[in-house]
């Protein structure tokens, strides 16, 4: 059966309104695509979580090619990052293939997973300053971290991160950049947010290509969100600069917490 024959133009909507929130507020497409596709079509959260992943690998290689050309990436993060986040992205996929996703219990893990990360990560876009600031002061009154320790914390954070992503395809956005900002506060945010976004794209490939080999890929809904969320996030990447960053960023952490309470408690 071709693409054709089975678009479904809602789907290129929506994902050029997703696009478009993610040119503005640079916050990752997963978590307002997977909710998205759960609450507003009804898909099996495991079928949105793969689905999102692959789609955030294809949306974010452009980023990462952005990035790298203005040499905005520390490639030490990344590596350490992914020595933690992969591992993890395999054991978490091997989970996936052996329980029974059409359990009502296993979709509602998901599901509930997924709300108390956008709940969280609705947070982090609020409070992220009196949050740092807050962690600076406590790290402040206890002298420097040392090199060893930072890395082990950008390795175990890596773990965290390719358990969430795999699982939720929600956290690698907002929530690792902030804790990534208090390990490393010499290092220029640009870049912090580069390395990141350059190291979810192996994560997501990695998670979309497992989630494609267990069946938990919709190839039709794919096409039809990178129809839309392409353009989508151009047109908010230009759109950007006209507006208020601050009030964006409170509106969508407002749009997650009501997605969040949805999800938590149907």
């Amino acid at each position: 059966m071709s693409f054709l024959s089975t678009y479904q133009p809602l789907y290129s909507f929506s994902g050029f309104f997703v696009g478009m929130l993610v040119g503005i507020t640079g916050v990752g497409g997963g978590s307002l695509m997977t909710p998205l596709l759960v609450l507003l079509f009804g898909v099996h959260p495991a079928t949105a979580v793969g689905t999102d992943l692959l789609y955030a690998a294809i949306t974010k290689t452009a980023g990462t090619a952005v990035h790298g050309i203005h040499g905005r990436v520390n490639w030490k993060v990344v590596a350490l990052l992914a020595s933690g986040s992969v591992p993890a992205a395999l054991l978490m996929l091997w989970i996936m293939a052996g329980v029974n996703r059409e359990s009502p219990s296993v979709a509602h893990a998901i599901t509930l997973s997924l709300g108390c990360l956008l709940l969280l990560t609705s947070l982090m876009l609020i409070f992220r300053g009196q949050i740092l600031e807050a962690i600076r002061k406590w790290r402040g009154e206890r002298g420097k971290l040392t090199p060893r320790t930072i890395a082990l914390a950008t390795i175990i954070l890596g773990l965290m991160l390719g358990t969430l992503v795999t699982m939720t395809s929600v956290g690698a956005g907002a929530l690792g950049v902030t804790v990534l900002l208090v390990l490393y506060p010499q290092t220029d945010v640009r870049e912090i947010v580069g390395s990141d976004i350059v190291h979810a794209v192996p994560l997501t490939l990695i998670g979309g290509m497992g989630y494609w080999f267990i069946g938990e890929i919709n190839w039709s809904m794919l096409f039809a969100l990178l129809v839309g969320s392409i353009p989508g996030i151009v047109a908010g990447s230009l759109l950007a600069p006209r507006l208020h960053e601050r009030s964006v960023r409170i509106i969508l952490a407002v749009t997650l917490a009501v997605v969040a309470w949805k999800l938590i408690l149907p």
